[in-house]
């Protein structure tokens, strides 16, 4: 590539504009070879831009996220509440069962209690009789 000071040199030292408009299309082309991915460049307009449309992406996102978390935070709670109203509803069935459990354990108990009392007072007696 030819250096700004052999470019200008060419340009003064070209005869007439058709030589001079040569030498710069020349200076174009050699520029396009050595740097390919010129075209491609970002400028600061365009990292700007694209900046001001990535935070306007991720507030769209943010606000989608706030809403979306608002959805499933008001599901769970619909859900825990109707967990909450079954785990109630069997706790008190089970209560239900456990009283009547103890209710027939407690006249269970008295069926033998009562007439094993009247035994050993009956035993006790003829034990007095005895003596």
């Amino acid at each position: 590539m030819l250096s700004a000071v052999e470019l200008y040199e060419a340009l003064a030292s070209a005869p007439d504009d058709r030589a001079r408009a040569r030498v710069i299309a020349d200076a174009f082309e050699q520029l396009e070879e050595r740097y390919p991915h010129l075209p491609d460049l970002a400028t600061q307009q365009h990292l700007g831009e694209t900046e001001l449309r990535l935070q306007r992406e991720i507030e769209q996102i943010r606000a989608d996220l706030t809403v979306r978390i608002e959805q499933v935070r008001g599901q769970l709670q619909t859900e825990i509440e109707h967990m909450r109203g079954q785990l109630q509803t069997e706790i008190e069935r089970m209560r239900g069962q456990l009283q009547t459990e103890i209710e027939r354990s407690r006249n269970t108990l008295l069926a033998w209690l009562i007439p094993l009392m009247f035994a050993q007072v009956g035993a006790i007696a003829a034990l007095v009789k005895l003596l």
